[in-house]
This record gives C-alpha cells, sequence and structure tokens, in this order.
C-alpha cells in the first residue's frame, strides 16, 4: 500500500530556530496506528527560507533545546 499523506495526523509538533536553521519535534500516528517522534532540521537558505535538511548531528545547545520539547512530545504519546 502506497503512503497516503491524508492517512497521516500530526498530534504534536513544536520548532526553534537556532542560527543556521530550524530544529522541530513531532509526533505522527499514521492511519491510527502506533505513535511515532519525528526530528526534523530546516536549514535556512541565502533567501531566508527553510529547506529540509539531514538531521545528522546535533551541537550541545540544540540537544539541549530540543530535550525538553522531546519530554513534551513523549507526554503526548500516551
Amino acid at each position: 500500500m502506497p503512503y497516503n499523506s491524508e492517512l497521516d495526523e500530526r498530534l504534536y509538533s513544536k520548532s526553534f530556530e537556532v542560527e543556521t536553521g530550524r530544529l522541530s519535534v513531532s509526533v505522527y500516528s499514521y492511519n491510527k496506528g502506533m505513535k511515532k517522534m519525528q526530528l526534523t532540521r530546516e536549514n535556512r537558505t541565502a533567501d531566508g527560507d527553510f529547506r529540509f535538511g539531514k538531521l545528522g548531528r546535533v551541537t550541545k545547545e540544540e540537544a539541549e533545546s530540543m530535550i525538553p520539547l522531546m519530554q513534551e512530545a513523549l507526554k503526548s504519546m500516551d
């Protein structure tokens, strides 16, 4: 069965900006299934727009900012 974006429900989402872009923590449920946390990075372009980027490694400051959001997201997964 191919992916259907209409079945993907966002239950939680919060972001914070850093110098180079934005990091987001979200919780999704696909087709009323298991709730899953998603961590994403968006890099800022020269025009000031955001473009999806691989999360990869994070700095200490980024991790310290993400942890409270991840803890809040975990509560939404109950």
